[in-house]
C-alpha cells in the first residue's frame, strides 16, 4: 500500500529514490509511459517510486476563475498511483507562502536535503520556485552538486498531438468522451457523495443520485451512459446521467444527476464513482414536463443497448 506524506518529512526508507514531479492530474497514457519508465529504473538500481504533487494545484492556486479544471480528484490519483507501482506520495498544500519558495531553495532545501532524490523525473515544461524561476535547466545545472539524476522522457504522441491532461480537458470539453477514455485508458469518472436535491426526477418517476461535480472540469453537458460503483462494493451498476445545469427546470448550478437501472435504496452521503462510457445526447430544454419524460425513455434505450 502507497504510504501517503503531506509534507517533505518523509521516512528514512523513502530517502535516495526515484522522484517524479508534477500535477498528474488525470494518469493517462502520457504520465503512464512514464511511471512505465519509473518502474524500469525502480527495478535495475532497486530503488522506491516516490511523487511530489501539490494540492491545490498550482495553476488552479494562481487562477481563482479555475473552478472546473480537474480530471480526477486526490482519492483517485492516490489509487491510480498505486496500481503505478509507487511507494509513496507527498501531497504539499500549495499556499502563498510555498509558492515564494526560491527554485534554489527547492532544489537544496527539499529535492536534496528533505528527499535526498537520486532521480528526478520532469517534464520538458517543468517549472518551479518563485514566479516560475525554476526549470529543467536548472535541476540538470545542480546535478552534481546534489547527487541526483534529471529524467525527462520524451512526451508520448497520438495522432501526431502530444497525450497531456489539458487535450483531455478539451475533449471532453467538446463531447469527445471516446477519444478522451482512449487517451485516459479507462472510463472518466466522477467521485462524490450523493446530495438531498429537489427530487424532481423521483416526482417524474425517474428518480436520481444528485452529486456536486465541485472542482471537475465541465464536460459537455448533456446525457451519458454510465456505470457506478459504492463505497468499496466492486459490482458496478449500470445506468444513465445527465451532466449540467437543467434548463427546464431553470437550475442554475452544475449538478451531477444520476440514475441507476435494476436499484431500489437510499443512497443519500454514499460515495459514489460514476464512470462515463457513452455521450448520448447535448442538454436542452423541453417545453414541458411529458416532453421531457418522453426523451429520457429515448435516453433509457439508447444508454440499455
Amino acid at each position: 500500500m502507497v504510504k501517503l506524506y503531506n509534507s517533505f518529512n518523509i521516512k528514512q526508507f523513502h530517502k535516495k529514490s526515484i522522484i517524479l514531479i508534477g500535477n498528474f492530474d488525470g494518469l493517462h497514457l502520457g504520465h503512464q509511459k512514464l511511471f512505465k519508465l519509473a518502474n524500469k529504473f525502480k527495478n535495475k538500481y532497486r530503488l522506491k517510486i516516490g511523487v511530489i504533487n501539490f494540492d491545490p494545484m498550482p495553476k488552479m492556486f494562481f487562477d481563482n476563475s479555475l473552478k472546473n479544471f480537474k480530471l480526477s480528484n486526490l482519492n483517485q490519483k492516490i489509487d491510480l498511483l498505486n496500481n503505478f507501482g509507487v511507494d509513496f506520495i507527498i501531497t504539499k498544500k500549495f499556499d502563498k507562502k510555498f509558492s515564494k519558495t526560491k527554485s534554489e531553495n527547492f532544489i537544496k532545501n527539499i529535492l536534496f536535503q528533505k528527499v535526498n532524490a537520486k532521480f528526478i523525473f520532469v517534464s520538458n515544461n517543468f517549472r518551479f520556485g518563485n514566479k516560475r524561476e525554476g526549470n529543467v535547466k536548472l535541476l540538470i545545472k545542480n546535478e552534481k552538486k546534489f547527487q541526483y539524476k534529471v529524467v525527462k522522457p520524451k512526451p508520448l504522441l497520438i495522432d501526431k498531438k502530444i497525450v497531456s491532461s489539458s487535450l483531455i480537458r478539451k475533449l471532453l470539453e467538446k463531447g469527445n468522451l471516446v477519444m478522451a477514455n482512449k487517451l485516459l485508458n479507462r472510463n472518466w469518472s466522477i467521485e462524490g457523495v450523493v446530495k438531498k436535491g429537489r427530487q424532481i426526477g423521483k416526482k417524474i418517476g425517474f428518480p436520481t443520485c444528485n452529486i456536486d461535480i465541485e472542482n471537475y472540469v465541465l464536460a459537455k453537458p448533456g446525457v451519458y451512459a454510465v456505470k457506478v460503483k459504492r463505497d468499496n462494493k466492486s459490482k458496478h451498476l449500470k445506468g444513465i446521467a445527465n451532466l449540467g445545469y437543467r434548463p427546464t427546470f431553470n437550475q442554475r448550478k452544475i449538478l451531477l444527476e444520476v440514475h441507476l437501472f435494476s436499484f431500489s435504496g437510499n443512497l443519500y452521503n454514499k460515495y459514489l464513482s460514476v464512470d462515463f462510457l457513452k455521450f448520448i445526447r447535448k442538454e436542452r430544454k423541453f417545453k414541458n414536463i411529458d416532453e421531457l419524460k418522453i426523451q429520457i425513455k429515448k435516453d433509457l434505450n439508447i444508454a440499455k443497448n
